[in-house]
């Protein structure tokens, strides 16, 4: 039964800590039985892992008032931390449609900036929502040649059922769709837009000034009429 949007906005958002290792079982739970339903990749975690990354702090919990589990991710960083991965997203199925996912990710998102300023942000999924998050969050899809090439981040996709067509495509192709996000556009686009207002010349209206022309007339000379002119001009 899905939960109503009084409850889902109830729900707070965590970085997680070591007080959550009580969850690191119910999120493993999670993640399988999701990936079940929905008959795609998902990779495997260990409970070491999980756990790990809450000492990291580098997890994101999501919670209801009264304690219960709502969703999770991760992020780690790959490359000599060049790249920095937001995975392992999942949403409790009763919590599903009313943006829970997208307050995750967003929260992921803002953790992945604060602690690794310069690194790429990247992500693998057969979700059209989750693309749908990360275009909103500013990732663009790319090739796999353009994420991590770190051996150790694609040996965690040995535990997805669809590692073999990685393997068969040479790593290129996969029924994952790969989007990344590169802190390096944001500053491309703050320099176009200084670069635009610089050369943007700003032309205010010349008012064009008035001459005033002064006519000088002449005094009529006077016209001498001729006896009757007088009589005539009046009739006319």
């Amino acid at each position: 039964m899905k939960k109503d949007n009084n409850e889902v906005d109830e729900i707070s958002i965590f970085v997680a800590d070591e007080s959550h290792l009580p969850y690191v079982q119910t999120i493993l739970t999670t993640i399988e039985e999701a990936a079940k339903i929905r008959g795609t990749g998902i990779a495997k975690r260990t409970p070491d892992y999980i756990e790990l990354k809450m000492r990291e702090r580098k997890a994101i919990i999501a919670l209801t008032g009264d304690g219960q589990f709502a969703g999770f991710c991760y992020i780690e960083t790959w490359g000599d931390k060049k790249f920095v991965a937001n995975s392992g997203l999942i949403v409790v199925d009763t919590f599903r449609g009313h943006g829970l996912a997208k307050r995750i990710k967003q929260k992921a998102f803002q953790l992945s900036r604060e602690r690794y300023p310069d690194a790429k942000i990247f992500g693998l999924t057969t979700g059209l929502a989750v693309m749908k998050i990360n275009s909103e969050l500013g990732y663009r899809p790319v090739t796999f040649s353009e994420l991590t090439d770190d051996e150790a981040f694609w040996k965690g996709c040995q535990s997805c059922v669809n590692y073999d067509i990685l393997q068969r495509t040479h790593r290129k192709h996969c029924l994952c769709t790969g989007m990344l996000f590169d802190p390096a556009w944001n500053k491309e686009s703050e320099e176009e837009k200084s670069k635009n207002t610089a050369n943007t010349l700003v032309v205010k209206p010349v008012k064009k000034p008035v001459k005033i022309v002064a006519k000088v007339v002449s005094p009529k000379k006077k016209s001498k009429k001729k006896p009757g002119s007088k009589l005539m001009i009046n009739l006319l």
